[in-house]
Order: structure tokens, then sequence, then C-alpha cells
């Protein structure tokens, strides 16, 4: 049987990141992908100039028609912009004892708009992050989500025990963002272990869509019937590949997913 995969997540008018870069990631991994829109954004890698919310009922609705008709292995949520989203995604997923999900928490987009209203990480943390297998925050999320600085290697390692502890979900804290280390390492902490995950850094490449990449992808092997662990490597991978082998569109270097 073809594998299944969702993403509950924003649109990217420039398709590079969002919704987009997962359908393509799924694809990629030979994952058939499914989707529910939260929100339509006019971007493009430069900036964001709109975000448009889609109705609740409407988020919900397309959730539930995949959920009932495909045999949905993992799932992933990006961009879900309000409270309001947050709490309509969560009640979906709770309703159909779904936790193969990865939560991406995505809040600044790499153009720097804000793609998450800051009163939502309450709704983010006490609605969502429970029902999550694992959670994916870059560094600056991980900051909002353990209200400390992480700046370190030794504090990625403490940040994620620490965040997986609280919530009681396994937490990914990854290391593109610490520009001072020479390679960039996620840490996992799975409740019980900790793990890391290095990849050489690809010099001289401005990114986008990393984030929505790396979560599909490892929503994508969740969904092959991979462990967590092998599919944060797989994950991993994918995304340096994708880093390594971009491509010139227009004036700007995109990612081939």
């Amino acid at each position: 049987m073809t594998p299944v995969a969702l993403t509950v997540a924003g649109s990217d008018s420039g398709g590079g990141a969002g919704m987009q870069a997962d359908l393509k990631t799924f694809h990629a991994l030979g994952v058939f992908g499914t989707s529910a829109i939260t929100c339509l954004t006019a971007q493009n890698p430069s900036r964001v100039s709109a975000v448009e919310a889609v109705a609740l009922r409407m988020v919900a609705e397309q959730m539930e028609r995949v959920l009932e008709a495909f045999p949905v292995g993992a799932a992933k949520t990006g961009m879900l912009y309000d409270a309001p989203i947050i709490e309509a995604v969560a009640r979906v997923f709770r309703r159909h004892k779904f936790h193969n999900l990865v939560v991406d928490p995505v809040m600044v987009a790499s153009s720097g708009a804000r793609l998450l209203k800051p009163y939502a990480v309450a709704a983010l943390t006490k609605s969502l992050l429970p029902l999550a297998l694992v959670v994916t925050p870059n560094r600056a999320e991980a900051e909002v989500l353990w209200k400390r600085p992480v700046r370190t290697r030794a504090e990625q390692r403490t940040a994620a025990a620490a965040l997986a502890e609280r919530f009681g979900v396994a937490f990914i804290v990854k290391g593109g963002h610490l520009a001072a280390e020479k390679r960039a390492v996620d840490v996992l902490f799975d409740g019980s272990r900790l793990y890391e995950f290095a990849a050489a850094r690809v010099p001289h490449v401005k990114t986008h869509g990393t984030g929505c990449i790396f979560s599909a992808a490892l929503a994508g092997n969740l969904a092959l019937g991979h462990s967590l662990t092998e599919s944060v490597a797989r994950a991993k991978q994918f995304v340096t590949n994708a880093i390594c082998h971009w491509i010139r569109v227009g004036r700007y270097r995109a990612l081939r997913a």
C-alpha cells in the first residue's frame, strides 16, 4: 500500500516553503501527500507582504476529509498563525487519536516576518505540543519555548532535554542557526536518550524552507515505517542534500526537494 502523509500548514506563494515544500518533499520520498491549508501568504524568499487565515471550519473540514479517506501514516504541522487555528487543528487530531505527529513550531520566516502571533504561543504549548510524537524547533523557537538563550551546543542539549521533559514528547533542537559551530548539529532527546545528527555546513548558500523540508522529510519517513531516530537521520540527510544541490530560480537559490 502506498504510504500517506498529511501536512497542515500555510501556503507559500513562492513555492520554497510551507505546504508546497512539504508536498514536494513527500513526493520525493515516494509518499502520497495530502494537505490542509491554514493560511494563505503572499510571499517570496525576500519578504512576506500579506497573510490571510483560512476559516476555522474549512481548516477542520480539510483535515477530516483527508483522515476519513486515507490511511495517513504520519502528519506534520507548519504555519498555524493564531490560537483559534491551533486549537481547531488540535481538536481534529485528538478526535482521531492521532499521535504520529511532527510539530514544526513555525514562528518567524527566514525574511523576518512573524508567522505565529505572540499570544498564540500559549495555545501551541497547551493544546498541540502534548499531542506530538516529536517537535522540531530551530534555535530561536527553542528559546521562545524554553524561555532561555540557546547559544552553544551544551545549551542546545539542555534545551532539548528540558523541553522534552516539560511537554512529555521528543524534541529536536536544530542547530543550523548556531553560526559559531563548524557543523550543523541537530539534537534529539526522545525522553530517555540524547542523540546528535551532524552534517557539514554548506557555505555561501542562503536558504529558505529548510525547516519545512526537514519536518516534512521526518513525517514522510515515519509514514514509510521508519523509527523516530532513523527518520530524523534520513530527514537530516535529505535536507542537507537539498541544500547542497540547490537550483537557480530567477535571482534566488531554491532548494531541490
